[in-house]
Parts: structure tokens; sequence; C-alpha cells
């Protein structure tokens, strides 16, 4: 029985290399489709917590988890070889940059090299971590074939790029469409039936570099425009517009018009990372994305622009940021999830202790916060607490905090998200 025919019975067996953001929820849709799941992933705890039932990935309870496991459907394991037993399986490993922003793939030569001794005739490798485009028929494939079986009629290879967003409430991994690209005609065959058993929309596209540059289209249109955002931010603060009031009154135009925000920074791991994927490769054909480049400078530079608001803020008081007890509210990188990767927080933070500021924080969702190698205290929300710090800073607007204790207690408030949009006064500075 082929490849094709077991993944329409529902007798194939999937894999997931990687069980992070991405990994987790997708093994648990396969599960959920039927199948019989096996987790690859190198960190033991993780493993251990998965075949426990314990999720760490807030997106998945732990409640959904745990059926999945004891009945067989998902196991974990650190043990490579099992990925002989694997039908199909999707690598969703980190594609971080190098202190160069150039793209580190040393995580999915990794997952590739440590799959390929047990490929077999008929097997299916989907790669689901962002990258630039060329990565998965330049890099994967080479790795792949060395065993002697060739991709497109041996084996089949694709890519289909994750669109995880963390915490979102509505579109999760199963009602998320699906772009899928194959390096021939039959690996987009397999990849679109593979992905059509546990995805509600799959969206076929004619090559794996077409689904590359989807993925990188899709993050550098909203990298570019909250880029047009934060400079308009800082141009709108001379003139003493107030931007948020603009967005605001430009999105009631019915067409023409999508409303983007400014902040502090851009977090996750997508958007503050993939125009340099592009970048980096353009530099291949002799094209420099100009563009796009300016807009990732924009945007790394608003850490900087917070710093130094929250410093001319503090000088307004009679105070210098040297010495002064700042509370940083909210470090993840969006609301309502524990997720740090890439957060400005940790940029703002770094700046402000290179400035010798006596730094706390408060983070209903992040249980510990690092930054160049040191903890910063957690604090409680208590009067107390914001009574005695000579600023509070809103890096992340988590719902679950009580805003109004915030403005009533703080002597000083820089909000860098529009949280406290509702509130007036002299002691709330807006970013």
């Amino acid at each position: 029985m082929g490849l094709l025919e077991r993944i329409e019975d529902g007798s194939a067996v999937f894999g997931v290399v990687g069980l992070g953001y991405v990994g987790l929820p997708l093994a648990v849709e396969m599960a959920k489709a039927g199948h019989r799941v096996i987790g690859f992933d190198v960190t033991e705890a993780k493993v251990a917590q998965v075949n426990a039932g314990d999720s760490y990935i807030p997106d998945v309870p732990s409640d959904e988890l745990r059926p999945l496991v004891e009945s067989g459907l998902i196991r974990a394991t650190t043990d490579f070889s099992l990925a002989r037993e694997v039908d199909a399986i999707a690598i969703c490993v980190p594609t971080p940059l190098n202190v160069m922003k150039e793209p580190d793939t040393s995580y999915m030569e990794s997952a590739a090299r440590s799959v390929t001794p047990y490929l077999h005739p008929e097997m299916l490798i989907t790669l689901e971590s962002t990258t630039y485009p060329g990565t998965t028929e330049e890099i994967v494939q080479p790795i792949l074939e060395a065993s002697g079986l060739k991709v497109g009629t041996d084996i089949f290879l694709a890519f289909s790029p994750e669109r995880v967003d963390p915490g979102n409430p509505v579109f999760q991994t199963r009602n998320t469409p699906k772009v899928v690209g194959g390096v021939t005609p039959a690996c987009t065959e397999r990849a679109v039936a593979f992905y059509t058993r546990f995805i509600d929309t799959v969206v076929p596209v004619s090559s794996t570099r077409a689904a590359e540059m989807t993925k990188l289209l899709e993050n550098i249109f909203r990298c570019v425009n909250i880029a047009l955002m934060n400079e308009l931010l800082q141009v709108s603060e001379r003139m003493g517009i107030n931007i948020w009031e603009v967005v605001d009154a430009a999105k009631t135009k019915p067409f023409g018009f999508m409303p983007f925000y400014p902040g502090p920074g851009l977090g996750g791991h997508c958007i503050p990372i993939d125009p340099f994927y592009l970048s980096w490769k353009a530099r291949q054909f002799d094209f420099h994305t100009e563009f796009i480049e300016l807009a990732g400078k924009v945007n790394e530079n608003m850490p900087y622009y917070v710093v130094t608001r929250l410093m001319e803020s503090l000088n307004e008081v009679r105070k210098s940021l040297a010495g002064s007890k700042v509370l940083m509210l909210g470090v993840a990188y969006k609301r309502d999830i524990d997720d740090m990767r890439e957060s400005p927080a940790i940029k703002i933070a770094s700046l402000m202790r290179e400035k010798s500021a006596d730094l706390v924080y408060h983070d209903p969702w992040v249980d510990h916060f690092v930054v160049d190698g040191v903890e910063v205290p957690s604090v409680p929300l208590t009067a107390e607490v914001l009574s005695s710090a000579d600023a509070v800073i809103i890096v992340t607007d988590h719902s679950n905090v009580d805003y109004h204790a915030v403005v009533r207690h703080a002597p000083l408030i820089l909000d860098t998200r529009n949280a406290l949009k509702s509130f007036d006064g002299n002691k709330v500075v807006r970013l």
C-alpha cells in the first residue's frame, strides 16, 4: 500500500521534529484526526512532559493533550531511530539569525541529518521552519538524498510554512489555511494529502520557493507597515498629534486602509527576523532590499526611542533614569501569552540597566525575566509597589492587569501600547 493510500485510510503514522510552539499543536491536531504520532525533540524535559500529558504550550491545554497520550496516539521521544516507523514527518525547529544577521540553519540541518539514516521509500518529509527561498532544495534535499533515496521518486519533500499566532483564540492550527509547495508535483500531491487530514484548508503552490516566499511576504508586510507607523509616531509626537487617535480615525474608512499600530519594538520569532532572511538571500542575486532593510532598522530603533522618552519624562519631574526605580509592566512579546522570543522588553531592559536604572517587573504570564545574564526581580502589582516606583513603563498590554490601579497609584506612566487610552492626566505619557 502506497503513502497516499495509507494517509487516506488513516493508517499512516505521522511524526513531528521539534515540540515547541509550532510542533506540539501540530502533533495534537494529527492525533485528533486519528493518526498515531511520534514527536521528536532533543530536550528530555519536553519529552517527559509530553509523555506525562503535561503541556507547556498555552495554546495546547493539558486536558486536550493528556487523553491523546493515554490512548497511545501521541508519544514523544529523543530517539530518532523511531523515525523509521513514520510515514510522514514535519520538521518544526527554530531558524534564528546569527550575530551578523545571517540565517542560522544549523537546527534545520541537524534535524534533517537526524532523520536521514531512517528514511524509507514512500516517506514524506515537510519543512515548516521559516526560512529564505531555496532552503528546502539547497540545504535539506541534499542531506536527505545522502541516504541514496531520490526526492520525487523514492521519497517526497515539501515546504509548508508555519502560521502560528500564539494566544489567538480564533485562528489556531486546524483552521488556519496551510500553504504547501513540493519539490516535484508528486511531492506536492502527497504533502497536500498529508495536511488535508488535519488542516481544514490546504493551499498548494507551484514550488517550495513559492511557499518559502509566501511566509516571508506575510511577515515582511507586517514589518514594513509597523515601521511606517513607528516613524509616523515619532513625527506626530513632535507635532503634538496623538497617532493612536489618528489611526482610529483612519480605520473608519471602509476601503483602501488597513490599521497597523506603533509600539516599543517587534517581538516573536518571525516578524523581527524574516526580513533579514530575504535581504541576505537577495544579495546573492545582486539585489539590495533597501526598503525592507530600512523598515527593519526603524523597528530595531524603537527600544532606544522608548528609553529616550522615559528619560525625558523623568527629566520633567527633575529625576534622572540613573537610580530611578522603574517598574516594567508586561515583558512578553505580546499580550496574554508567556512567549519571550525576541520581546522588545529584553532590549529595553538592557538599555535601562546600562543607564543604571533600578529595574523590577510585573507580568502575570512570565515567571522569570533574565536580561544580560541577570534576573530582573518580579514584584506584585500592589498599591505600595506602584507608588514606590519612580516610573511605570507599559511594554506589554496584558488584559488581566488592573490599569485603574496603575493610574491611581503610579506617579508616572509611559504607555507604549495605548493601554491607557481612556485615561487622561499629566502622569500618563503615551508613546
